[in-house]
C-alpha cells in the first residue's frame, strides 16, 4: 500500500510539472518561494524560482511529532510528508480548489513537524479525533486532512467536529485529484 501512495504522489506531482511545462515552456514557477533555499530550485528569474521535485535520499518520518504528543500517526501521513521535496501544488478535488501542502526544504520539514504538533495538540485539547492537514483552501477555517484513525481524507472545519468525507484513502485522493495549471 505504501509504495502505491508514494507512486500516486509522484504521479500527481509529475502531472503538475508536465502541465506547467506544456503551458509555459519551463518548470513550475513560484514567486512566494523566491529566495528560499531548497534542493528543488533549478533556476531563479524575475523574482521567482523555477523548481522540480526532489525525492528524499534517506528515510524520513514524523516520529518527532509522535514522540511530542505520544501518538502513533497513520502510516500514510508519514509517507505523504516524508517522500519528496516540492513546491505546493494547486489541485481540484470534488469541486474544491486546494493547495496541496508539500515540503520545500529541510527547514520546512522541521517547520511542518512543529505545525503538525500544534494542530494535533489543539485537537487533543478540544477532544477532537486527530487529523493531519494535507491541503489548504482559500477559507482559513477549512482544511483537508487525513483522519489519523481511519486514514480517510476529509474536509474539516478547524476547531470543530464538522467533517466531510472526501476519499477513502490518501492514495485514492491523490489519484483522483486534478492539477490546476
Amino acid at each position: 500500500m505504501m509504495m502505491s501512495l508514494e507512486r500516486a504522489l509522484r504521479q500527481l506531482t509529475q502531472r503538475y510539472v508536465d502541465g506547467f511545462q506544456a503551458k509555459t515552456g519551463h518548470a513550475p514557477q513560484s514567486s512566494e518561494l523566491y529566495g528560499v533555499a531548497s534542493p528543488c530550485v533549478v533556476e531563479s528569474r524575475d523574482e521567482s524560482v523555477l523548481w522540480l521535485p526532489r525525492y528524499f535520499d534517506e528515510q524520513r518520518d514524523l516520529h518527532k511529532v509522535e514522540q511530542a504528543l505520544e501518538i502513533t500517526l497513520h502510516p500514510s501521513i508519514h509517507q505523504f510528508y516524508a517522500s519528496q521535496y516540492a513546491g505546493d501544488i494547486p489541485i481540484r478535488f470534488a469541486g474544491l480548489d486546494l493547495l496541496l501542502v508539500q515540503v520545500w526544504s529541510e527547514d520546512d520539514f522541521i517547520r511542518l513537524q512543529e505545525n503538525l504538533i500544534s494542530h494535533l495538540f489543539t485537537q487533543k485539547k478540544l477532544k477532537l479525533a486527530p487529523t493531519a492537514f494535507i491541503a489548504t483552501l482559500d477559507s482559513e477555517l477549512e482544511i483537508v486532512s487525513v483522519c489519523n484513525i481511519t486514514g480517510e481524507v476529509i474536509l474539516e472545519e478547524f476547531g470543530s467536529k464538522k467533517r466531510c468525507h472526501l476519499a477513502d484513502s490518501l492514495e485514492a485522493f491523490l489519484a483522483q485529484a486534478e492539477v490546476i495549471i
